[in-house]
């Protein structure tokens, strides 16, 4: 049923050498990053750029996508600017005439949370994890004022606005002609990660819980062996077909456990060994992390992540 929106849209991302953090902007008529590509049936979304946040791409370097229900849209994620939601109802509103009837934070992070006043100045329900909001309650006014010196007067309207609704679990989306799950499924890479499961198309938009096309950041507050756990328990056990990744192409689970859920375990055991060996952190630093090179961001990554593994698992 869905193969042949999936064959032409393969062939959309062959066309452009799939993501690479070399491009500044895919998409110059529109502030988003590139045009929002349907994914299957009913559910788009707008690429972001695999490079860190800039202006040339405005702070769009994470996945926009929407779902129409076919009783109103479900969009997932905020946006890092008003700016970047305000392009995105643009794309939205040439779509469909259904109305936008809910927005999705997929964690707390600025390029979730900061596009929000957008959507509430539309009247727009928000919702988020508990623990989503309560990171953003810490660090939204660091992350918009970074955004303001980043994005200069791309800026203009974005605000600190946190979501009208939180959840703990599950949050099931009460309207539409299709189930919507929205699942805190565990620990994965920062605090409040959420996929949204829509179980009838076997698509997960899963958030920042996989990668495939960037190296997958480690935070200060990351436990990788718990976002392993949540991994092999919750994550995969889903069954998707179809996995919208935080950031980087549609694909397939396949894809996102070699780069993600792969890496993790690859990361801990070069880790795993300069401790054995009574290392340092110094140590770790170097750790060799070549197989994962080609991947976007890595050089920004890489030693970061080693470092902050070894702190980790100093004490596990």
């Amino acid at each position: 049923m869905f193969r042949p929106i999936l064959l032409a849209f393969g062939i959309c991302a062959a066309s452009i050498a799939v993501a690479s953090e070399d491009i500044p902007d895919q998409y110059p008529a529109s502030a988003l990053y590139s045009k929002p590509v349907e994914v299957i049936p009913n559910v788009w979304s707008a690429i972001g750029a695999t490079a860190p946040a800039t202006y040339e791409n405005s702070g769009h370097n994470n996945n926009l996508s929407f779902i129409i229900t076919g009783d109103g849209v479900v969009v997932v994620n905020g946006g890092g600017a008003a700016i970047l939601a305000e392009a995105l109802h643009t794309e939205i509103k040439i779509i469909t005439d259904q109305p936008v009837r809910l927005v999705i934070n997929e964690n707390g992070q600025g390029h979730a949370m900061l596009g929000n006043s957008y959507w509430a100045d539309q009247g727009v329900a928000i919702l988020a994890h508990v623990d989503a909001a309560e990171s953003f309650e810490e660090t939204g006014y660091r992350s918009l004022e970074s955004m303001k010196r980043r994005n200069n007067e791309k800026a203009v309207g974005t605000r600190v606005v946190g979501p009208s609704e939180t959840f703990e679990d599950k949050y099931v989306v009460p309207f539409g002609d299709f189930p919507i799950e929205v699942l805190l499924l565990g620990p994965a890479h920062s605090p409040g990660d959420v996929s949204v499961w829509l179980p009838e198309q076997k698509l997960v938009v899963a958030g920042d819980i996989a990668f495939h096309e960037r190296l997958p950041p480690i935070f200060d507050d990351t436990d990788t062996a718990l976002w392993l756990e949540t991994w092999v328990n919750e994550f995969e056990p889903l069954g998707a077909v179809y996995v919208i990744p935080g950031h980087g192409h549609p694909t397939n689970m396949a894809q996102v456990r070699r780069y993600t859920h792969d890496y993790l375990v690859y990361l801990r055991e070069k880790v795993g060994e300069v401790l054995d060996d009574g290392g340092s952190l110094s140590d770790a630093y170097y750790v060799d992390q070549s197989p994962y090179a080609h991947l976007d961001t890595f050089e920004e990554l890489a030693t970061r992540n080693a470092g902050r593994v070894f702190e980790q698992m100093e004490f596990e």
